[in-house]
């Protein structure tokens, strides 16, 4: 594991720890941030910790030919219970998203700092976000970075309704031309749509491809 100075590079992603701690400290400026997407490393910290720089082996992703959709969801989407659009309102969807409690977490990783830093990214063209929206209120959405080489690297997702999360994911991936869908860390709730473990080097092939 590394300290970063301002300027010192990543280290590869092969000295990560086996957890796939890489590196700590550095910012989360934009060049800093693109450099570690590029490379298949995300940043991933409580708010009273340094940043942590992660790339964990195995990776977990989702190919979208392979996206499960079950018999509840596809009825969810056949009635039209929800309106789902992209890149309409990424900093509620953002700010949602940091405020959803998660079991194991007593705070949140989205701190302000990196609300900030995405919403630069955002702002350049390098995220997106889905909104879904039940009578005109959020109800639900996720975010990523794009970097245009094919891949979406998911950061986060919300729901305050059953399902809505999962509706704003699937009519995404179903109208995207993505090759891959990076996850980051194994959860149920992905593993459910689909989602599974790839070893870390095949993983970052999809970057370059």
């Amino acid at each position: 594991m590394k300290y970063l100075t301002p300027n010192m590079p990543f280290p590869d992603v092969s000295e990560a720890s086996e957890e796939g701690l890489l590196a700590v400290g550095g910012d989360l400026s934009t060049k800093r941030l693109l450099e570690a997407y590029k490379q298949g490393i995300f940043p991933w910290f409580s708010a009273n910790e340094p940043i942590l720089w992660w790339s964990p082996d195995p990776r977990f992703v989702l190919f979208p030919h392979k996206l499960k959709v079950s018999k509840i969801m596809r009825q969810v989407l056949k009635h039209h219970d929800f309106n789902i659009t992209v890149n309409q309102d990424f900093k509620s969807v953002i700010t949602a998203c940091s405020k959803i409690k998660r079991n194991g977490q007593d705070d949140t990783w989205i701190t302000k700092t990196m609300i900030t830093a995405y919403l630069k990214l955002y702002e350049l063209g390098f995220a997106k976000s889905v909104e879904v929206w039940q009578d005109k209120q959020l109800v639900g959405g996720l975010y990523g970075v794009d970097l245009g080489n094919g891949v979406f690297c998911g950061e986060s997702m919300f729901a305050t309704v059953s399902n809505a999360s999962k509706a704003g994911f699937i009519t995404f991936i179903k109208n995207s031309n993505y090759k891959l869908i990076d996850c980051q860390v194994y959860t149920n709730h992905l593993k459910s749509l689909g989602a599974e473990e790839i070893p870390r080097n095949e993983f970052i092939k999809y970057l370059y491809l």
